[in-house]
């Protein structure tokens, strides 16, 4: 068996990949309704829209086949990524890449497989929309355009979730796609006893940035701000701007020690980053972190409310102490900068 070469982009690919917000969601009519339609046009048993992870291969949509999660390299899509056209294997058994693969050795014991890529505006390859039989066939120029022409509906699809779900100054994940997702991210921590944390932060200043420098400046340190998330929060699985100047990030599997530590970094990095863009003022943010236990678990709303009253409080705090380098400039500072 060949195993899949990794994308020359890999690292771009899977933020991506991940920008989407699509990863363990529940199949959705939107796509359901493409694999059906690629079944019935080639008539194969067998038709999905997958997304492929760092490690696994995720089924979005699926038409009669189990959606379970598959090991990448075991994968032809993984194979198929690699490529800008169609990948056609007319007869597995026959394809020293594929002959003694798993999936073709034992169930669902693939013999033809037909996969284009799906990509992202961006240019990324994160997917692909695939037929597969146990028996071998054959796939005419024809067929090769068809298919083409599902997956560029199956990418539009993509972007169309992105796009409810994304905020549009920061282009991160917005409240909506959080609520949604975040909870889905909590189900599978409390079916797996599986630890998170939620990160509330909340921009100092901002209202004083707004009125004195002007929206415009407003916009661009909201800007700012989600930039650093993507850099600092990138293996997080999940952060969002909720609105205003609150901003909200979901750890799986990251007790509230190591939150704190990775928030540390984050302080350091937005201190830096106000140096490289020759920006006259620092970010500093105040902020709540609380825990989630899979043995006693709470719901999304009930962690936001709770780290959000842990980040009034941790705000009133610095707001009193006003002592050490983590204090957010004052009025007089920011009124200096006009």
């Amino acid at each position: 068996m060949k195993k899949p070469d990794t994308p020359a982009d890999e690292q771009y690919r899977l933020r991506e990949l991940r920008a989407l917000n699509l990863l363990h969601t529940p199949a959705e009519e939107r796509f359901d309704r493409l694999t059906r339609l690629a079944k019935r046009l080639f008539n194969v048993p067998n038709s999905v829209v997958a997304l492929l992870e760092d490690n696994y291969l995720w089924l979005k949509s699926s038409a009669s086949y189990d959606p379970k999660p598959i090991e990448r390299e075991n994968t032809f899509c993984a194979h198929a990524i690699l490529r800008d056209d169609v990948l056609v294997v007319e007869d597995a058994r026959r394809d020293d890449r594929f002959h003694d693969n798993p999936v073709v050795t034992e169930i669902p014991h693939i013999r033809f497989y037909a996969g284009c890529p799906l990509r992202t505006p961006g240019g990324a390859r994160v997917g692909t929309l695939c037929l597969f039989d146990s028996k071998p066939r054959r796939f005419s120029e024809d067929d090769n355009h068809t298919l083409r022409d599902l997956a560029s509906m199956a990418e539009a699809e993509l972007i169309a979730f992105q796009a409810a779900t994304s905020d549009e100054l920061t282009q991160i994940t917005n409240r909506r796609g959080f609520i949604t997702l975040g909870q889905m991210m909590l189900n599978q921590c409390q079916l797996r006893g599986i630890h998170a944390s939620l990160t509330f932060l909340d921009l100092d200043k901002f209202k004083t940035i707004n009125d004195t420098l002007g929206h415009r400046e407003g916009d661009r340190a909201l800007m700012d701000f989600a930039d650093a998330m993507k850099v600092i929060f990138s293996h997080a699985d999940l952060f969002a701007r909720l609105g205003g100047d609150e901003f909200v990030v979901l750890f799986h599997d990251t007790p509230q020690d190591k939150a704190e530590a990775l928030l540390e970094t984050f302080t350091r990095y937005l201190h830096q980053q106000a140096e490289n863009l020759n920006r006259r003022y620092q970010l500093n943010f105040s902020h709540g972190v609380v825990g989630f236990d899979p043995q006693h678990p709470l719901t999304l709303e009930q962690l936001l409310e709770q780290s959000d009253n842990k980040m009034y409080r941790h705000k009133q705090h610095r707001h009193n102490s006003r002592s050490g380098n983590d204090n957010p400039p004052d009025d007089q500072t920011i009124k200096g900068l006009q």
